[in-house]
């Protein structure tokens, strides 16, 4: 893991926006690609995930999806045909996310899944398709640290 300190929102939506760019040269193998977003409230996954999607080619408003649980945005690039954004910090199991076609989202391989709180699913937490992004409240109030595999840092 490579470790990234940000003490600004727009370092940390950067830093997503980069780490977008270097997931579009990904191929797509037999699943979806996963994005898992860990950390406290606060940390900063949901702005790193807009600076993501912004990397995607989205326009829309990005906003964390925590009463929805998942929202998609339609995709013009070569690998991927949607992007995927869940946040399970309000589910209480993995049924709700079924019930919702998370199944069907995660086994399609030309998907990007974005999942804030992915460490709430424990189907999630061994997996190898998994590519776990860790974020944490820093030593002052705007510093995030950001921890990255090392394969997708800048």
């Amino acid at each position: 893991m490579k470790t990234y300190r940000s003490f600004s929102s727009t370092e940390t939506e950067r830093l997503g926006y980069d780490f977008g760019r270097k997931i579009l040269r990904k191929k797509p193998k037999a699943s979806a690609i996963i994005l898992g977003l860990q950390g406290a409230l606060g940390s900063g996954k949901t702005v790193f995930a807009k600076g993501l999607f912004r990397a995607l080619g989205v326009r829309a408003r990005i906003l964390s999806p925590t009463f929805l649980l998942i929202k998609s945005y339609e995709l013009k690039k070569k690998n991927f045909k949607q992007a995927y954004h869940f946040d399970c910090y309000r589910i209480k199991n993995e049924k709700e996310l079924r019930l919702l076609g998370a199944k069907e989202i995660l086994a399609a391989k030309e998907n990007l899944v974005l999942i804030e709180w992915a460490d709430r699913l424990k189907s999630l937490r061994g997996g190898k398709n998994v590519i776990k992004v860790k974020l944490y409240h820093g030593l002052k109030s705007n510093e995030r640290i950001i921890k990255i595999p090392n394969f997708l840092s800048r």
